[in-house]
């Protein structure tokens, strides 16, 4: 089965689970660049489902569309589970959605630090009436792999957890 065709049947599952709730999602993107959204929207429907997603690829934007605080940027860093938790709650804040997914990560060639190595993604996930989830993953490749990777595992959180 192609990589490909395991991210369509992931934003299948997803919509699936979100059509049949009727709830809606909000997707924040830094690492991934919209690559999520973009699964999401090749699923015929997904409008029955998707809200809007945030690409946040720079600082500025998380902080200006997502509300995420310059002051945390600065303490954790961009890539932390504090932002990542952040850019849900702004996601759900400038939405009409049920649930939100972020992701923020370094997927390299460059970027990556002793702490932060490249691989190194946040995935957060949040129910709006709970608090967020945040996963920390490490993932291996080039740069297409590692955000292949993120945007997969992405697709994943909400209907292996359950959150209803």
């Amino acid at each position: 089965m192609s990589s490909n065709l395991n991210l369509t049947l992931a934003a299948k599952n997803l919509g699936y689970f979100l059509n049949t709730t009727h709830t809606w999602l909000v997707t924040a993107e830094s690492c991934t660049g919209g690559w999520l959204g973009q699964c999401i929207t090749d699923i015929s429907g997904s409008s029955a489902w998707y809200d809007r997603g945030f690409i946040t690829y720079s600082n500025a934007a998380k902080i200006d569309m997502l509300q995420v605080k310059a002051e945390t940027i600065e303490q954790f860093g961009a890539v932390s589970a504090e932002v990542a938790r952040q850019m849900t709650q702004g996601a759900l804040q400038n939405s009409l959605a049920d649930y939100a997914i972020a992701i923020t990560g370094v997927a390299g060639p460059t970027g990556g630090t002793t702490e932060k190595p490249v691989g190194t993604v946040y995935i957060a996930w949040q129910k709006r009436t709970q608090p967020a989830h945040v996963t920390l993953e490490y993932f291996i490749g080039d740069r297409q792999e590692i955000r292949q990777q993120a945007v997969f595992t992405a697709l994943n959180l909400i209907p292996t957890k359950k959150m209803q």
